[in-house]
């Protein structure tokens, strides 16, 4: 969120430390960036060979990485079962150190008949597999998911809600910090796959009302995470910001928070609302809004489980729009020591939006540029330009929002009479990408 529309901001100079300090660094799990890193990076050879025969059938391998998540549970589970494995099926990824390890010429490279044969060596180990731990059917996976606590393994891409009008894990927040407790009803608590890291992303705002470009953004950002890094998405939170937050069109704490409670139950099986931020009794930093929630993911809760059962940190990463991550670039807004606390501990995901060249900004910004290999730029490939500040207008206007917001949105401003009788500046309504 925008620092200046805090009701006690002064512009921050560059050695001042803010107020309260960020949490110590030793309490943010030490994960890895989010980019990864090239061979460059390391200074090393980018000639060195690779085996193309290992690395194919470490591909097939993947593929089967359900089945072999089973295998591994069943075996935690009872170690005395036991099963044949061929040594062809060694998993040989590596960079070959020796000669009988590189790869053959092309003119003793396989054809397609052996490339059958290494898939009917496949198809009969895990074969074995099944008849050894009898693993053949759905009904004995969804045995297992039962054993593990029939709780859903982290965010799958082709999960999908119920019905919008049909709400499912419906969990409210408090109206007061009191009776405030942390939403977990679905964040995971164990990872789907052992080769990945877990990441949890956050989305700060103001989010009234909140539209399909809130939604849509979450869906991007776990599009690219899980296409373009090694971590595995298991939650998603809105932080609605509190009262004290001084920008017009800014309905009540307990109806934004409402609002984005009835988008999350009846259009996503992943998302969550936390009212923290919200009932606040003065503006939190954004800072501390992430770490509020790595002390209850990280602290509190120890993380999550990986396959094998043993607790691992959960990076936290900012979701934000290209609009926002340009106001860092403001001189005087944001405390350099809260963005190297957000972009160093934590990481940014970027949203572009229309008109906004992010890359060239992460380029001429020192901090950001410094931390780059913990920001991921997300790129819009059908551009969705839905705005609060907009949308507003149209319910001040008397016109129709509908295929906005959610109908349960819409349904819930008109019940309470949102944004009617309201007024904004014709600055902020032409200019704002909120």
């Amino acid at each position: 969120m925008d620092p200046t529309r805090a009701p006690d901001f002064k512009p921050a100079s560059a050695d001042e430390e803010p107020q309260p300090p960020p949490d110590p660094t030793s309490t943010i799990p030490k994960s890895k960036p989010i980019v990864p890193y090239v061979l460059a990076d390391y200074n090393s050879s980018i000639d060195a060979p690779f085996n193309l025969v290992s690395l194919k059938k470490n591909l097939a391998y993947q593929r089967k990485t359900r089945r072999v998540l089973v295998v591994r549970f069943v075996i935690l589970k009872d170690p005395n079962v036991a099963f044949t494995v061929s040594n062809n099926h060694r998993r040989s990824n590596h960079i070959p150190w020796s000669q009988s390890d590189f790869q053959p010429l092309s003119e003793n490279m396989s054809n397609t008949e052996d490339d059958d044969e290494d898939g009917d060596e496949d198809k009969a180990y895990f074969d074995e597999v099944d008849r050894n731990l009898d693993l053949g059917s759905k009904s004995t996976f969804d045995d297992i998911d039962e054993q593990m606590g029939g709780i859903s393994i982290g965010v799958r891409k082709n999960q999908i809600a119920d019905l919008e009008e049909v709400p499912h894990g419906i969990v409210r927040q408090a109206r007061n910090i009191e009776n405030y407790e942390f939403p977990t009803h679905r964040l995971a608590k164990r990872l789907q796959d052992h080769n990945k890291l877990p990441l949890v992303i956050v989305a700060c705002g103001s989010f009234s009302p909140i539209t399909y470009l809130h939604l849509r953004m979450f869906e991007m950002a776990l599009d690219a995470i899980c296409e373009q890094t090694r971590f595995e998405v298991i939650g998603g939170y809105y932080s609605p910001v509190s009262d004290t937050y001084q920008k017009r069109g800014l309905a009540a704490s307990h109806h934004r928070v409402r609002m984005c409670e009835l988008a999350c139950e009846r259009t996503s099986s992943w998302l969550m609302v936390d009212a923290w931020e919200s009932l606040q009794p003065t503006y939190t930093r954004t800072a501390k809004v992430l770490d509020h929630f790595n002390h209850e993911i990280n602290v509190k809760r120890g993380g999550v489980r990986n396959v094998t059962g043993d607790k691992m940190g959960v990076k936290i990463m900012l979701l934000a729009g290209g609009d926002l991550i340009e106001s860092m670039g403001e001189p005087n807004v944001w405390a350099d020591a809260d963005l190297h606390h957000i972009l160093g501990n934590y990481g940014c995901l970027i949203l572009e939006r229309t008109g906004s060249d992010v890359r060239s900004f992460l380029l001429s910004h020192d901090i950001m540029y410094e931390h780059r290999r913990n920001v991921l730029v997300i790129k819009q490939l059908i551009y969705n330009d839905i705005s609060s500040t907009k949308v507003r207008l149209f319910i001040r206007r008397n016109m129709s929002v509908q295929y906005l917001l959610p109908n349960s949105v819409i349904r819930y401003i008109q019940e309470h009479g949102l944004y009617v009788n309201q007024t904004e500046p014709v600055k902020q309504v032409m200019g704002t990408k909120d």
